[in-house]
């Protein structure tokens, strides 16, 4: 994270104070107006989640702008003040240094993480966490929002948190909850059934995003990079890579939005195979949605394993 100079810091906080100051109606509890919980949200993911489960009795800021790698995120100074004011931060620590710092810092209780709402997948063995040096990371795979089943208690978690936060409007926290949980269970449905009877089980991704959506449909992933999709991999894990995928007979490398996909490439012209997108939905999609990218995920993933 860029370093904040503490007279821009200072300055800016003393800014905000001075807003928060002014009368009932415009500046009321949960710091957004008419009343309104505030959330930030880090990331899309969680952005998504929190505009289906807060609806009109909540205004969701995200920090991470579309198009933007989030584990690169760094904070502006208006960012890290807003921490201060805002009812409610959801994010999943780990992924972003910079939030992480940022809550412990500024929003200490309340803070919502939503990798303790669930069980987690280990880091995989032997790879660095994401932007972390090796052994720094929480240990294991922050990417909990690719497994719709997972997904689905998180949004539960969110609602039961917002209601405490906000008794007032409680029963629409809960009822918007559980018609999101309803959505996500829907599309865990979708890609159960469109996953079950592929000829490959083996999917080549760019970097190790994709642990929860192979574990949870019974997929093998095998990643060039590890969890850090800035991370160059050796000579030794790209041979490593090329022999899988001859083995397995892989037709299809997968490649990112917002990652290079020139390894892949390199790749798919030694293997003979193509290049597909995969979508991990850590920034929000061109169109669509969340649910929309991850329809869009079961497509791909339908075309290079040969389902029927």
């Amino acid at each position: 994270m860029r370093a904040v100079s503490a007279l821009a810091l200072s300055t800016v906080l003393a800014a905000t104070a001075a807003c928060g100051s002014g009368s009932a109606d415009t500046a009321q509890p949960g710091g957004a107006p008419g009343g309104k919980t505030n959330i930030t949200a880090a990331m899309y993911p969680l952005q998504w989640l929190a505009e289906r489960v807060g609806g009109p009795d909540a205004t969701v800021t995200g920090l991470t702008k579309p198009g933007v790698e989030p584990h690169d995120l760094e904070l502006t100074p208006l960012q890290v003040a807003g921490l201060q004011e805002t009812t409610l931060v959801a994010y999943i620590k780990g992924v972003q240094p910079a939030v992480d710092e940022a809550v412990a810092q500024h929003a200490a209780g309340r803070d919502f993480d939503a990798a303790t709402t669930v069980t987690t997948l280990p880091a995989v063995a032997g790879e660095e966490h994401e932007g972390e040096e090796p052994g720094h990371g929480p240990g294991y795979d922050p990417h909990l929002w690719l497994d719709p089943s997972r997904f689905a208690t998180v949004a539960t978690k969110l609602g039961e948190r917002l209601a405490t936060a906000d008794p007032a409007h409680a029963q629409g926290y809960r009822e918007r909850a559980a018609a999101t949980v309803a959505d996500l269970n829907a599309l865990d449905g979708e890609l159960a059934q469109g996953l079950s009877t592929c000829g490959s089980q083996a999917i080549v991704t760019s970097h190790t995003a994709f642990g929860y959506l192979a574990d949870r449909y019974k997929l093998r992933q095998v990643g060039v990079s590890g969890l850090n999709p800035d991370a160059e991999p050796s000579p030794a894990r790209i041979a490593e890579v090329v022999k899988v995928s001859k083995q397995e007979k892989v037709t299809t490398i997968f490649t990112e939005t917002l990652v290079s996909p020139k390894v892949a490439e390199v790749l798919a012209q030694e293997v003979g195979a193509k290049t597909a997108v995969l979508d991990p939905v850590e920034s929000q999609p061109a169109s669509g949605d969340y649910l929309s990218a991850m329809r869009q995920n079961l497509t791909a993933l339908q075309a290079a394993l040969g389902c029927s």
